[in-house]
């Protein structure tokens, strides 16, 4: 089993990332709790919002607190329109960030749905641009492919509206776009339990995206290894092959014997 995971390598853009599970940082309240919390999920890859790298002073930027073994992935939070998102990247790569990149394009305010198709032309340039980029979609086939081809590292559908810890609403549209995309699929938003996140990996997601699940949780440490071991849990089912689904007859599990069977006679 051990061996099956280490020959299982997540390679996004040019990087082998060091685990399946991603951590958001908009809802942590306390910076200097991040680091034990994203070491405790074994996170590779931690977001963050430029717009919160940038709005303190030098000794309470949050980057500090991002631990130097994971990748930066800053997100374009706050961004309307596809322009406003591309004016973001640019601003996060002249920061040092990097060139990964998540977009994130919200112009409705009521369900924080992202907008598919400003997500998709502020990919097309910053792709051309050299970008890593990670678009954040509601999920949708027709628009996965359209990211697909113009270049996007990976594709990021939506289990439920963002922050809502709901879980799986959209489980048959992730499904088919897990099914269709020649991407690693990284299921983010409104996954709220461990289990809910096994059950994304056992369906063939790539990846996890988690942050409000963790950050609000009463012990936001433990629930980050949490969510590490449902992730690698996850995977290793998907590996392994699901067992076949019986019909509404039991089916047992070793056969009975003659006398057994001659005493319920």
């Amino acid at each position: 089993m051990i061996q099956m995971m280490n020959d299982d390598k997540l390679i996004i853009g040019k990087k082998i990332l060091k685990s399946r599970l991603l951590i958001g940082t908009g809802k942590f309240p306390n910076n200097k709790k991040m680091p034990a919390i994203i070491h405790a999920g074994d996170a590779a890859v931690v977001t963050v919002a430029l717009r919160r790298a940038n709005e303190h002073s030098q000794s309470e930027n949050i980057l500090d607190y991002i631990p130097d073994d994971v990748i930066l992935m800053p997100n374009t939070s706050g961004a309307r329109t596809a322009d406003e998102a591309i004016r973001i990247a640019h601003l996060s790569k002249a920061m040092g960030c990097g060139d990964w990149i998540k977009i994130e394009v919200i112009a409705d305010n009521r369900y924080l749905l992202p907008d598919n198709q400003e997500t998709l032309k502020a990919t097309q340039l910053l792709v051309k641009e050299g970008f890593t980029v990670l678009p954040y979609i509601s999920p949708d086939l027709m628009t996965a492919k359209h990211l697909a081809d113009a270049g996007a590292a990976a594709i990021m559908p939506l289990a439920a509206p963002i922050g809502s810890n709901r879980g799986l609403r959209t489980k048959e549209l992730l499904k088919i776009i897990i099914d269709e995309i020649d991407l690693p699929i990284i299921v983010d938003a409104g996954i709220g339990k461990p289990s809910e996140a096994a059950e994304c990996m056992e369906l063939g997601a790539a990846a996890i995206l988690t942050n409000t699940a963790v950050a609000t949780a009463n012990d936001p440490q433990q629930m980050a290894a949490a969510f590490s071991l449902a992730v690698k849990a996850g995977r290793i089912a998907f590996l392994a092959g699901m067992g076949r689904t019986s019909s509404i007859r039991a089916s047992a599990s070793s056969p009975l014997t003659g006398f057994l069977r001659k005493e319920v006679n």
